[in-house]
């Protein structure tokens, strides 16, 4: 019994060992350059406080969006942001996949003893994109500081979850998407029009969609509870398109649900794999 629950930690632990070890070998790799890697930090934390600068500027001249004021707005696109860049972070370069079936590369990754999709993942590991992780966390910060809030003992041990789950929810999303290229070795595009795209969606209230639309990015494509749902728990308000408020609390469920799907995508397209023969 000890020998199989010592080899059922160390397949849990070999595959995050082996990427915090290939991430920091990137990381060690570009630090040879610290300019390059400062002046490309601070051009992607300009994009970032540009993206949420938007945000800004709507709510400013509008006062409210769908009964949302400036501070809560800010708080739904600083989440949006965060989420989105800690998934571009750590699963964003799975989204080259069908580069690697195109070149042979992932013949090679198959036949390493470290997990593809980690090997993936890693690949040409950017710690620049932490430049828009912080601008995201800062803005976060201060929403949620501006925000009539009140919290208590459950909402402040709840953040840090629902700020886990929007980020499992946006890797799982990546990598569903890259599986698209397994079948379709052109679909790099339709699947950034997913991620990137559901970003610039969540970024302000669902209210502010079709009723259409928010159903289906709630009960299809789970972005609602990216940013909106956690959103309309922290601060308390009905939800303004009419669906059960009991979802609220659903995001931790959906991010391990969604991260179920990701793997059996990810399973079923590598059992589907076929050699380029290159």
């Amino acid at each position: 019994m000890a020998d199989l629950l010592a080899r059922t930690r160390e397949s849990v632990l070999w595959p995050v060992r082996a990427y915090v070890l290939l991430a920091w070998t990137w990381c060690r790799a570009l630090a040879q350059y610290p300019a390059s890697l400062a002046m490309m930090t601070l051009s992607t934390a300009l994009g970032a406080f540009a993206e949420m600068g938007a945000v800004f500027v709507v709510f400013g001249h509008a006062g409210e969006v769908s009964g949302f004021g400036m501070a809560e707005g800010l708080l739904i696109a600083g989440m949006a942001t965060t989420a989105f860049a800690c998934a571009d972070m750590v699963m964003g370069m799975v989204e080259v996949l069908g580069r690697h079936i195109r070149t042979g590369s992932l013949d090679v990754m198959l036949v390493r003893p470290v997990p593809p999709l980690v090997q993936m993942a890693t690949d040409r590991f950017a710690p620049r994109r932490l430049g828009r992780i912080v601008p995201g966390s800062a803005v976060t910060v201060v929403a949620l500081a501006a925000c009539d809030i009140d919290w208590s003992v459950g909402k402040v041990l709840m953040l840090p979850v629902l700020l886990v789950s929007a980020t499992a929810i946006c890797c799982a999303i990546w990598v569903i998407g890259a599986c698209l290229q397994f079948f379709v070795a052109d679909a790099r595009e339709a699947a950034n029009s997913i991620t990137y795209g559901g970003q610039a969606l969540t970024e302000y209230p669902m209210a502010i969609y079709p009723k259409n639309v928010v159903r289906a990015a709630t009960f299809v494509l789970p972005l609602a509870f990216v940013t909106w749902q956690p959103a309309l728990y922290l601060l308390d308000r009905p939800d303004p398109t009419g669906l059960p408020e009991s979802l609220r609390f659903a995001t931790p469920f959906v991010a391990v649900a969604l991260c179920a799907v990701a793997a059996a995508c990810w399973r079923f397209g590598l059992r589907h794999y076929r050699s380029t023969g290159s």
